[in-house]
């Protein structure tokens, strides 16, 4: 098999953004009169979408919202991280993420981003990053309506990746995908891929655990080795 596209999680390895997450979601809790509770955030809400999240937390305090109250209270968060973005002169990307793309856009490797983050979020740190052209496509929260560890997001974007570029005849196998949660590790590996996982949210023996590769930065991913790894391997078929 042949490595055809390189699929980035887009929190925790794109952007280094986890704690402004937090510091929002804790922020909607107390305009909504409830309590935040330390380390929740980390245990709920890492690797999944905003309204998986929101809705998890809401209804841990019993609180049953509609699908329109959920849109207003994700549109005002996601307003609030702009705006704070906005605010920061120098983003704060993950070293070594840079180089990597250098090196797959040099081997024509197709990038794309598989999140659960809204488009707009994703297309903002993007362009001020000025990596907007290394991705052929995003697949965002608001495309689907599941969330990581489902594999609808990765899934999708192996089919519109080969609705783009048609000659590619891409398959999940022939895909690896970047992670930094549990949640995106089994997404990713429902989904057929190989998984390199980056300890940049979680110590790097539980990634070495869960992922096929694991890495305590991008830097340190070795792209002519994993290259010889999928030339090796036999294709398999997708699970779950």
């Amino acid at each position: 098999m042949t490595l055809k596209a390189v699929l980035f999680d887009f929190n925790g390895v794109i952007i280094n953004d986890e704690p402004l997450h937090q510091k929002l979601i804790d922020e909607l809790l107390i305009q909504e009169n409830l309590r935040p509770k330390p380390g929740e955030f980390w245990e709920v809400c890492l690797g999944k979408s905003d309204r998986v999240c929101l809705t998890d937390l809401l209804q841990r305090r019993g609180r049953i919202v509609t699908e329109e109250y959920l849109d207003q209270l994700i549109a005002r968060k996601s307003k609030l991280y702009q705006q704070q973005l906005e605010a920061i002169d120098k983003l704060p990307i993950y070293p070594g993420l840079p180089d990597l793309i250098f090196q797959l856009r040099s081997a024509q490797i197709k990038m794309a981003v598989v999140s659960g983050a809204l488009r707009s979020e994703v297309e903002l740190v993007l362009s001020r990053a000025d990596l907007t052209q290394a991705f052929s496509l995003i697949v965002a929260g608001d495309d689907i309506k599941t969330s990581k560890p489902d594999p609808t997001g990765y899934l999708l974007a192996v089919e519109q990746l080969n609705q783009q570029y048609p000659t590619l005849k891409l398959e999940p196998i022939e895909c690896l995908a970047i992670e930094d949660t549990p949640a995106g590790i089994e997404a990713a590996k429902r989904a057929g891929m190989q998984v390199v996982g980056v300890a940049n949210t979680y110590p790097f023996h539980m990634m070495q655990r869960q992922s096929n590769w694991a890495v305590d930065y991008l830097s340190e991913l070795e792209l002519d080795r994993v290259r010889q790894v999928f030339e090796r391997a036999k294709p398999r078929q997708a699970v779950g």
